[in-house]
């Protein structure tokens, strides 16, 4: 009796493929590519409230940020990074997630309404300073 493999090969060819696709996708992601020049905007309820060119920073600084109802934010900037290092909402997540140094991820504030993003030098001059959508 003879087995039908004519799939095989096809099947072969596909998860080869997707294999290849997918690593090509995570080296993308995670190669770090030229350091540009950031600047951090810091926006609360969708407005933004402050900016700080990263490449201009010598030596860390902290600075707090309060928002309506008495929440309160504490970011810290250093040359290159930016992060909230505490806050008194309840869950904390945007202290645990720690200093950023390239605009793949914003750090986020939800229950105090805050927004940390980082852009390209180049990019930040636009007229629509505005974060792409907003939680609350």
């Amino acid at each position: 009796m003879k087995k039908n493999t004519t799939w095989r090969k096809p099947a072969v060819i596909i998860t080869a493929f997707l294999l290849l696709l997918s690593t090509a996708s995570l080296l993308y992601l995670l190669v770090e590519k030229d350091k540009s020049d950031y600047a951090a905007e810091i926006f609360q309820d969708g407005v933004l409230i402050k900016c700080i060119y990263l490449n201009d920073i010598s030596q860390a600084e902290t600075f707090t940020i309060q928002g309506e109802n008495g929440c309160v934010n504490e970011v810290e900037v250093r040359p290159g990074s930016i992060a909230i290092i505490s806050a008194d909402c309840p869950d904390k997540l945007c202290v645990r997630q720690g200093f950023i140094s390239d605009s793949k991820l914003p750090v986020t504030c939800l229950p105090n309404r805050l927004v940390i993003r980082l852009r390209p030098v180049s990019d930040s001059s636009e007229s629509t300073a505005i974060p792409d959508a907003v939680t609350y």
